[in-house]
């Protein structure tokens, strides 16, 4: 799937992801700072990803879910790099998403955000409505700890 959002290209294409590029952004964002690039590369190659392309195939922006394909996918690193901001870039490449023919009839879609909720919102998600039932094991500093290798 491509579609063309102005100057930009949104696409489901895996070869046209850039590693280092996604890897440059993902290792100071708030939610993966310090990430290896290994890390990332293998996270990319388990999961279903849009990248937001710029007419000269420079990656600015991605979309990353997290899926089985048929019951349920968790949406994280998406971003789009601050000089390609205000061209509605994050909405379409999100709206893409869910309406992509390997994301439909999924029981639960969730996400994670600090700060973007009226973008989700948008697109119908919500607050979790039983948050008594959802639990997490959370390292928030796996990234910045030296791997082990086993």
């Amino acid at each position: 799937m491509e579609i063309t959002h102005g100057a930009y290209v949104i696409s489901d294409d895996p070869a046209r992801l850039d590693v280092d590029a996604i890897h440059a952004y993902l290792t100071t964002s708030y939610w993966a700072a310090g990430i290896s690039r290994e890390t990332v590369a293998r996270a990319l190659t388990g999961s279903f990803c849009l990248g937001i392309y710029t007419a000269d195939n420079a990656q600015v922006g991605l979309v990353r879910v997290i899926t089985d394909h048929a019951t349920f996918a968790y949406l994280c690193d998406v971003y789009v790099l601050e000089p390609h901001r205000g061209h509605g870039l994050a909405k379409a490449a999100i709206k893409a998403t869910l309406e992509h023919p390997k994301l439909q009839n999924l029981r639960r879609f969730n996400l994670v955000t600090r700060d973007a909720h009226s973008l989700y919102a948008r697109h119908g998600f919500t607050a979790v409505a039983h948050p008594d039932r959802y639990m997490e094991k959370l390292d928030p500093d796996v990234y910045r700890r030296p791997a082990s290798r086993s």
